[in-house]
């Protein structure tokens, strides 16, 4: 499906979805903990589809409700048996979400019940190492890389996972989650700097929500500072009965970048200022970009004033980009964006697909040494932009609209979906018009 949007700015309010980052760690959580938990979750995407259907896969009953999710585990998880016993052999297919097939990776090692994992998209080219190396060393069995499905036996032994902080933070997330089935203590050590950290924050405060507490600490290793997370081995899931999902900082993000672009604003609701999530960090980098940010007790809002290219670095929180390529795309002078290498390893080849995308639509950008350099123009021109299948590529077009001469067309636009299938319904809600083309 092909989407063209009008050109003309956004303006008004909107509720932000349910976060997807919360939303996989803790429908995990509820699956492997004892009793039936209800998650208040208002959206859903793809992705989330992708780890309930995983999860179901081993056995958990998960039924939509009004609110959101209820969850009855994987059997075996009782309050007097917490050994889940998981459907053996059974494939979990997780769709084109990175985050379900590096959290499952773990857990279902750990579950030991020879599961195999499958995925589309560009998700069996998407790398899994060291995260592999290290499942293996301490007993998984694993089919090689890059091959789906990926068969996985033996069962995970507890003990130290060691891992380079400049790789995905999903891999520490995943071992996180997987620490509590192993009886034994587990600890996760990452060499400093660690990229993506609030991620990683996200993790530990939904284990914490369901009763297990990682302990942090930062240790001297062999080859310099780093960063420890231990569970200890009495630790064991509990379901808190009811937790709710917060608002996704991510999608919200390119509503408030709209709003950056926009003489009126855009609000966003639903969104916590203080949550863990690392995308909260938008209000800091439009701040930076020049825009007039307000942050409220539900919700936060951004209005255009004098944009001007800063140097921003997102090695903390790479999803970011792409909203905030739409503003510096329209801003005075440079924006350079560092940090930035590993969204080569995304939906797309981010860098080029953010570049490829400001340049179509008569901007100006480049990449240099994997960071984006973007020099702003007054307007752009409009044109046609390839989604190239990652759905931040097709909520960034949408937002370059706002200040475009002619329309925007995005093909394959119906990638939304990934995270965010109500996103075009939501810029109509913001006075935006747009027509789809099968």
């Amino acid at each position: 499906m092909n989407v063209t949007v009008e050109p003309g700015q956004l303006t008004g309010e909107v509720s932000a979805p349910s976060s997807k980052s919360e939303a996989h760690r803790l429908l995990i959580c509820a699956a492997l903990a004892p009793g039936t938990t209800d998650i208040d979750c208002t959206t859903t995407s793809e992705d989330i589809d992708a780890t309930v259907g995983c999860l179901e896969a081993l056995g958990a009953r998960i039924t939509r409700t009004q609110r959101g999710f209820r969850v009855v585990p994987v059997p075996g998880t009782s309050a007097t048996d917490n050994v889940p016993e998981p459907v053996r052999g059974a494939l979990l297919d997780c769709g084109e979400s990175g985050s379900t097939l590096r959290f499952l990776l773990p857990v279902v090692a750990a579950l030991g019940c020879d599961a195999r994992l499958t995925g589309h998209g560009r998700l069996p080219q998407r790398p899994l190492s060291p995260l592999y190396e290290e499942l293996v060393a301490h007993g998984a069995e694993l089919s090689p890389q890059g091959q789906m499905p990926l068969n996985v036996g033996g069962r995970l032994r507890p003990g130290r996972f060691s891992l380079p902080g400049n790789v995905s933070s999903q891999y520490v997330s995943g071992l996180l989650l997987a620490a509590p089935l192993m009886g034994s203590p587990v600890e996760v050590l990452v060499s400093e700097p660690v990229e993506s950290l609030p991620y990683i924050d996200i993790t530990v405060a939904a284990l914490r929500r369901f009763g297990v507490s990682v302990s942090e600490d930062h240790v001297e290793g062999p080859h310099g500072g780093a960063r420890s997370y231990v569970v200890g081995g009495g630790a064991h899931l509990s379901t808190p009965g009811t937790v709710s999902v917060g608002g996704d900082w991510s999608g919200a993000a390119f509503w408030l970048a709209a709003g950056a672009l926009s003489e009126d604003g855009v609000a966003v609701r639903g969104l916590d200022v203080t949550s863990t999530q690392g995308d909260r960090q938008v209000l800091a980098a439009l701040a930076l970009l020049g825009a007039r940010v307000l942050r409220g007790p539900d919700g936060a809002a951004c209005t255009c004033d004098n944009l001007v290219g800063r140097e921003i670095d997102v090695s903390s929180c790479p999803d970011l980009v792409p909203p905030l390529a739409a503003v510096a795309a329209l801003a005075q002078g440079t924006t350079r964006i560092t940090g930035a290498a590993r969204l080569r390893l995304k939906e797309s080849d981010r860098l080029e697909t953010v570049s490829a995308a400001i340049n179509a639509l008569g901007g100006q950008a480049s990449i240099v040494n994997d960071n984006l350099i973007i020099d702003g123009v007054a307007r752009l021109a409009g044109g046609t932009v390839d989604a190239a299948g990652d759905h931040r590529i097709a909520m960034m077009a949408a937002v370059l609209a706002a200040r475009s001469d002619a329309p925007v067309t995005i093909l394959g636009a119906e990638c939304v979906a990934k995270s965010y299938p109500g996103f075009f319904e939501d810029l109509a809600r913001l006075g935006g018009t747009y027509r789809k083309e099968s």
